[in-house]
């Protein structure tokens, strides 16, 4: 509850109190008691109007009954009628009393005490002691003392919390609140001070009596709850009505309280909260400005020492600051002078100097190169009002230190007449000697940039591509190019057309994976093409989000040119092998063969994987196997080749007679390590020979082997580098000859299949040589529908199919867009049959529908398959670009139909739908149409 000076007395219970004098006349008789005593001072008769506030009337006497009073019983002394505290003051017999005013306190119906004063006088040989009511004027007093009191407590309270160290600032102000709820008798009391953000309130220091529940806690959050109060409730609620106050949950929760405001310069800064508290009860004494000077002896002292720490510490902040970083004000003063901040002066060692120095002396520290720039500028600050801002070298530096820069801001500061012109100096070095090594750094990168062989670029990222901003001086001389040549997209104009697809999955393998190394052609100014090394890295910024590629490209020309070489002589060698109707093989010292090729394995009756492992001394006797093994052994590095006739014995068959011819692998050491072998099938020439003469015969053989040795010679060196190439092959499994027949069915099929791709991608490129025809678009809707009809149904697709009624007439190939057509809703087809896999309850629908207008006809086709990708609308269509697995598309399907509808002088769009994709494929009409 919020509580004022005044609406507090009200909700106090304090009536408005008036002056009071005390009149002794006959007009007050209404508030008077008048009391007939004997001369020992029994009590003989009550009169006026207070004897009926007096506790335990004495029984009266029912033989006499008197209008203007009431006799009392016998015996009743003056003392039994007053408190304890009175009795002493009518000590003794009424005529002691003679001329004394009497203070007397009577004991009051409901406990409550009568205040009296008035004095004794004879009357008809008694006393007669006449009394007046004084209780507004003992309370008065008592208000009184109370109120200094607190006045006397407030001060005290406000002196310790100025008095005490900002260490016990905490501690003392709970002191103080512990002595208010013990004087008071508060079980809950707190003082709330604003967050240090200003939003909201926190308590700062709490009180609770042992017997109190505790409704805080220090540190206690309050929330903004109290900012409701402050200066509009008390001018709104009847304060004098306890049900219309308002209930701060936040503050007091189900608990009775009330909420005393301080305030400075008409805004609230803290509050005191009292809890379990009734002020009108526990302290009637008290009005709403003692309470409102208790709040203020508490709360004003304490945010004075809060703010003066809160500013000191600022101060310390400050000088800190300065000092960590050269830095400090500096004022032109009137009179040619210049004030520095102390921390100013230090950093700057200025030695003898003072703080205070004519400005010359100041501008004197400055070096002469920069000093009559700052003389001019601040002349123009000083009359103009010029803000000035510049970096400037001190003067008479330690050159092992290098220069001191500083940097100088002022501005000109008017309040009423007076100009003041102030600013900062900051010292700088190390940014300026920084820049100073960047700056050299950057020009021996820029040296070692321009004189390395290799063509240094940079590419930033741009709304998804590639966009070259940078290439090193080498790319003029290897190139003849520019920047302005390759800008734009100019780059891919001098790709070679077979490596364009190589340059563009090189983009899209940097973006995706973050480098990339890769080999391409490049035509030059001259229109010869380079090949080029392009090994490049993406760099990306702290959310992964790419900024630039940095790359070389490294002219490798020649030495892909005579690896291309080097791989056309191997592949001309392995054809060599495999289709040789010698026997090829190569073996180890042991006779164990590692290789053998195709006529081998078929003359030993085995598959050509099944080869490697088998030893030829199995065929052998043991004689020829000695024979073999004796020769194999007198190979060396100087005479490697050795030829001889062998006889193998095979198993189920007759002899059979070779022409071997041996060369011999050997390592640096000249240890023999595998054997390089050429066979012929001598069986029938060795069986025709049988009925010559054993000389004729034997000579006839030294012919042969003779001669094949001198065919063979040249041609070893290259056929072991094509073994090599086989043997890796063979090394795979593929020899198996069912399988390698139904790979080659395989490979001759894809062939085909490539070459319809190659042929498709030339009319994307180039206009066809072949003649166009009218035709009616809906000859390509039938053949398409026609065709996927039944393969929908199968599949559980729904086709809708809606044609003109009208024919209409467009130029081109009916073929050609039939097969446009058949890609789209193929495509459709398998996203909505992956969609379905997730989806079960999805009802797969696909629509072709024909419209047109006055120059074109438009065919869209629709799905309800969810959509594409937005990432991916813009390379949707190009070539070998497929969000199929690997194995199950080519990529080419779209890029082949854009190709062909824009050969027809059309368009090829997509867009998503409300369900799904939308391809709108524009045609114009043929004239007449």
């Amino acid at each position: 509850m919020f509580l004022k000076e005044g609406l507090l007395g009200r909700l106090l219970g304090h009536p408005e109190v008036q002056p009071v004098e005390l009149v002794h006349s006959a007009e007050q008789a209404s508030a008077s008691l008048h009391l007939q005593l004997d001369a020992e001072g029994q009590v003989l008769q009550l009169s006026g109007a207070l004897r009926v506030l007096l506790a335990t009337p004495i029984p009266l006497r029912t033989h006499h009954l008197s209008d203007v009073g009431v006799l009392p019983a016998p015996g009743r002394k003056l003392t039994e009628y007053l408190m304890p505290d009175s009795a002493w003051v009518v000590e003794g017999v009424p005529a002691n009393w003679l001329g004394q005013t009497l203070d007397l306190d009577f004991r009051g119906a409901s406990g409550l005490v009568l205040h009296t004063r008035g004095w004794v006088q004879p009357h008809d040989g008694s006393w007669c002691l006449q009394l007046l009511d004084v209780g507004d004027l003992v309370r008065q007093t008592l208000a009184a003392q109370c109120r200094q009191q607190c006045l006397l407590s407030a001060g005290r309270m406000a002196e310790q919390i100025r008095a005490c160290s900002f260490a016990r600032l905490t501690q003392v102000v709970g002191e103080q609140l512990q002595e208010i709820g013990q004087r008071w008798h508060v079980p809950c009391l707190a003082l709330v001070l604003p967050e240090i953000n200003g939003l909201g309130w926190r308590i700062y220091s709490h009180y609770s009596a042992h017997t109190a529940p505790q409704l805080w806690q220090d540190g206690q959050r309050l929330g903004a709850e109290l900012d409701t109060l402050d200066g509009t409730i008390p001018h709104q609620i009847d304060f004098s009505s306890h049900s219309e106050l308002p209930r701060l949950q936040s503050a007091f929760g189900n608990a009775d309280g009330f909420l005393l405001p301080y305030r400075e310069e008409a805004e609230v800064n803290a509050w005191l909260l009292f809890g379990f508290y009734s002020a009108e009860q526990q302290a009637p004494d008290l009005s709403a400005r003692e309470w409102l000077q208790l709040s203020a002896a508490l709360a004003g002292p304490l945010l004075h020492r809060m703010a003066e720490d809160h500013h000191q510490r600022q101060l310390e902040r400050l000088d800190v600051l300065q000092d960590l970083l050269g830095t400090g004000w500096w004022e032109l003063l009137p009179g040619e002078e210049v004030q520095l901040a102390p921390q100013l002066a230090r950093s700057l060692q200025l030695g003898e100097l003072t703080e205070r120095m004519p400005l010359q002396d100041w501008l004197a520290l400055i070096h002469p190169v920069d000093r009559e720039e700052l003389a001019s500028r601040l002349t123009e600050l000083h009359d103009k009002g010029t803000p000035m801002l510049l970096c400037v070298r001190m003067h008479h530096v330690d050159a092992r230190q290098g220069p001191i820069w500083l940097r100088i801001q002022g501005q000109l500061v008017i309040s009423g007449q007076v100009r003041r012109v102030l600013g900062f100096m900051l010292d700088v070095s190390d940014i300026k000697n920084q820049e100073t090594q960047a700056a050299a750094a950057h020009a021996r990168l820029d040296n070692l940039v321009a004189s390395s062989p290799a063509v240094i670029y940079v590419q930033r990222y741009v709304e998804g591509a590639l966009q070259p901003t940078f290439f090193s001086a080498s790319l003029m001389p290897l190139l003849g190019l520019t920047l302005a040549d390759c800008a734009d997209g100019q780059l891919g104009h001098y790709i070679h057309p077979q490596d364009r697809d190589i340059y563009f999955a090189r983009t899209r393998e940097l973006l995706r994976e973050g480098s990339v190394s890769s080999r391409y052609r490049v035509r030059d100014i001259r229109g010869d093409y380079h090949w080029l090394l392009d090994e490049a890295k993406l760099l990306r910024d702290d959310l992964g989000i790419p900024l630039e590629a940095v790359g070389l490209w490294l002219d490798v020309t020649d030495a892909t040119l005579a690896a291309e070489q080097v791989k056309q002589s191997e592949e001309r060698y392995r054809i060599l092998v495999e289709d040789s109707p010698a026997m090829i093989c190569r073996y180890s010292p042991d006779l164990v063969l590692s290789f053998g090729n195709r006529p081998l394995a078929n003359y030993l009756e085995r598959a050509p994987d099944e080869v490697a492992g088998v030893n030829l001394g199995e065929w052998l006797s043991a004689e020829q196997r000695e024979a073999f093994v004796q020769r194999i052994a007198l190979l060396t590095p100087e005479s490697p080749v050795s030829t001889a006739e062998i006889c193998l014995e095979l198993p189920g068959r007759e002899h059979a007679w070779w022409i071997w011819a041996d060369r011999g692998v050997f390592d640096d050491k000249g240890q023999l390590l595998e054997i390089q072998a050429v066979g012929r099938d001598n069986t029938d020439i060795r069986r025709t020979q049988m009925q010559l003469t054993q000389s004729a015969k034997m000579a006839t053989l030294g012919e042969m082997a003779t001669g094949l040795a001198h065919e063979i010679n040249q041609p070893l060196n290259v056929m072991r580098m094509a073994v090599v190439n086989v043997l890796k092959r063979l090394s795979r499994g593929d020899a198996d000859i069912v399988y390698l027949t139904e790979k080659l069915n395989r490979i001759d099929a894809q062939v085909q299949r490539a070459a319809r791709v190659v042929d498709h991608m030339r009319v994307f490129g180039r206009r066809s040589e072949i003649e166009q025809q009218l035709f009616d678009p809906a000859q390509a809707v039938d053949g398409t529908v026609a065709m996927l009809t039944e393969g929908m149904k199968g599949k559980g697709v729904d086709l809708r199919v809606t044609v003109l009624e009208q024919p209409v007439h467009v130029r081109g190939h009916v073929d050609q867009l039939e097969q446009v057509l058949i890609n789209l809703m193929v495509n459709a087809r398998d996203a909505l049959l992956s969609k379905r896999e997730n989806n079960r309850e999805l009802e797969p629908w696909i629509s072709l529908t024909t419209e047109r207008d006055e120059e074109s006809v438009w065919m869209l086709v629709e799905d309800n398959g969810g959509g594409i990708d937005p990432r991916l609308l813009e390379k949707i269509f190009e070539p070998f670009f497929t969000t199929k697995p690997i194995g199950v598309g080519t990529g080419l399907g779209l890029s082949v139909s854009y190709g062909i509808i824009e050969q027809m002088g059309g368009s090829l769009s997509v867009t998503n739908a409300s369900e799904g994709a939308q391809f709108r494929i524009m045609l114009p009409l043929a004239k007449g149409d």
